[in-house]
């Protein structure tokens, strides 16, 4: 049962907002990257949502690894094809133009990629996959990041948690959409996990002796000290098929650096060769798949639909109520919250009041009464 209090949607949009344009982000942009945010609270991604606002953005625009402003910059495009420079802004609001300029061609097209470079976190990967499906086609992404995850056999953090997501519509109430990391766990449960006084499972996480780790705080601590690493989807080892994930892994990483020519592992870790800190300077890679070109939208849409149903109707294993889709979940999550508001962790109300009196904005929350 949920305890955490509500905050309304209007009041979250509005106070983000505010928030970002002090620190810098333009108005229009503002509202873009607080929506990617908040659509993560609305899908009950807590990872990617309000958790993620100050340690993840607003802190990296203060120490000088996020520019505010983001400055685009079209390197090389084609008819079906974009190559875009982020230069170290906000990879959201850089993203949001890329998945534009791509759904444009795609309508004329058929399909279209583009890949973006010196960019920076891009928020939930299904919200850019989801823009495509709200157009009536098939997104599909993926992006590297700051090294977390050892191969397998290793204990080394060399490549990102690099999430590969697709989004595709259905005729249900909602798309098939698959947005999920590469690696078992990601780095922003861990840190909900700190804030919520949770062990984080065993398994997930191993250290350089090759032993797990369950302390979060102490996890978060070492990942940064280069100490430890996330496993590869499938476990430790090959027994369970880890071998699976770190192949996943590796592909999201070359698509994500190569097509776009940007640096890669090691070199997305936000240190220079002396520990300072410096641009994360990530990739992204996007798909988009017009259906209308091959056997039109209705057809895609009724077979997906058929598919998802006929899994969601199969047999249940003994003690299960219900079998689920990709974006199911997320979808009945946004009918309870779509009332009801942001749910706020006591440290997260906390960083909130702190941001609203440091600005001097003029907001008041209901966890204050």
């Amino acid at each position: 049962m949920e305890t955490r209090p509500y905050v309304k949607w209007d009041l979250m949009n509005s106070f983000m907002i505010d928030v970002f344009k002090a620190y810098g982000v333009p108005e229009e942009d503002a509202k873009i990257c607080t929506d990617v945010l908040l659509e993560a609270e609305r899908r009950g991604i807590e990872s990617h949502g309000c958790n993620r606002f100050k340690p993840i953005y607003l802190d990296r625009i203060k120490n000088g690894t996020l520019l505010p402003v983001t400055n685009i910059e079209i390197v090389k495009e084609t008819p079906t094809t974009v190559v875009m420079n982020a230069n170290n802004g906000m990879g959201m609001v850089a993203s949001y133009r890329m998945m534009q300029m791509l759904i444009e061609k795609a309508k004329v097209y058929g399909m279209a990629g583009g890949t973006i470079f010196n960019s920076t976190h891009f928020g939930i990967a299904g919200y850019w996959t989801t823009m495509a499906e709200k157009a009536g086609m098939i997104g599909i992404t993926g992006t590297n990041a700051r090294p977390s995850i050892a191969p397998t056999f290793g204990v080394e953090p060399m490549m990102g948690t690099n999430p590969l997501t697709f989004t595709m519509p259905t005729d249900d109430d909602f798309p098939f959409n698959f947005d999920c990391a590469t690696s078992i766990i990601q780095n922003g449960e861990i840190e909900v996990h700190q804030r919520t006084g949770q062990p984080t499972p065993a398994g997930f996480v191993i250290n350089k002796d090759g032993n797990t780790m369950t302390e979060p705080g102490t996890i978060l601590k070492e990942m940064r000290a280069g100490n430890c690493a996330l496993v590869p989807l499938g476990g430790i080892g090959e027994e369970t098929r880890g071998y699976k994930g770190y192949g996943f892994t590796t592909a999201v990483e070359i698509l994500s650096a190569a097509l776009s020519g940007g640096p890669y592992m090691k070199a997305l870790s936000g240190k220079d060769e002396n520990g300072n800190n410096t641009m994360y300077r990530l990739g992204h890679f996007f798909f988009v798949i017009n259906p209308e070109f091959f056997m039109g939208l209705d057809t895609f849409k009724k077979t997906a639909g058929g598919i998802c149903r006929s899994l969601r109707e199969s047999a249940k294993a003994p003690g299960a109520d219900h079998i689920y889709t990709a974006g199911e979940k997320e979808w009945l999550n946004w009918q309870k919250r779509k009332d009801l508001g942001v749910p706020l962790s006591e440290s997260i109300q906390t960083e909130y009041i702190a941001l609203r009196d440091a600005l001097d904005l003029p907001y008041r929350f209901p966890f204050e009464n």
